[in-house]
């Protein structure tokens, strides 16, 4: 099922949709350090991961330029597709890492080899979600809305098995969404993650 799902050429496409939604929503605000107008400035990104089920989207990011002169300042809004400057897609980073329990020795191996993953990021990966992002505003203001508390010991495992959509596809995206204010030192308020705690 797993490989079947980061195959998916719809689920990549999906995702670049949802960021140039957002995209078009920041490029409609003035510059947020002068008013001015913001122009498209994307910037070449080269993800890691299943690079055959990727298109030509996926070589750029969503970025803007202040159309003032004496501004010039650059705006790059929040992202599903990317987690930060990691080098892989945050869909990756959030798979592999959940999967951690549930997968055999010899299995996640074909993984690491399919993704081009080697050992050592994985488990930086494990430090990073553990260690860094419990720490993070973005979790300290989203884990009051998961009663029971969410298991930091085994994130992301636990965050994931937490979302209630109908399938892994939602639950995902709904992460990614939650995950958004890390993306990006740019998150305007119209994108505060809008999570039900009935449903968790």
């Amino acid at each position: 099922m797993c490989h079947a799902f980061i195959n998916d050429t719809s689920f990549y496409h999906f995702l670049y949709q949802v960021d140039l939604d957002i995209a078009s929503k920041v490029q409609r605000q003035p510059c947020q350090y002068c008013d001015g107008v913001l122009h498209s400035a994307r910037y070449p990104r080269k993800p890691r991961g299943p690079r055959h089920c990727l298109t030509e989207d996926y070589e750029t990011r969503f970025s803007f330029c202040c159309a003032e002169e004496d501004c010039r300042r650059r705006t790059t809004p929040p992202s599903v597709r990317y987690l930060g400057r990691k080098v892989y897609l945050g869909v990756i980073i959030i798979l592999i890492t959940a999967l951690n329990h549930g997968l055999s020795r010899s299995r996640r191996q074909q993984l690491f080899d399919q993704l081009e993953v080697n050992p050592q990021t994985f488990y930086r990966w494990l430090k990073w979600w553990r260690e860094f992002f419990p720490a993070t505003r973005c979790w300290q203001s989203a884990r009051g809305l998961f009663l029971p508390p969410v298991n930091v010991v085994q994130l992301p495992g636990s965050l994931l098995g937490r979302f209630m959509g109908r399938d892994l596809q939602q639950r995902l995206c709904q992460f990614l969404q939650l995950l958004l204010p890390l993306s990006s030192t740019f998150c305007p308020g119209y994108i505060r993650v809008a999570i039900d705690p009935q449903k968790m």
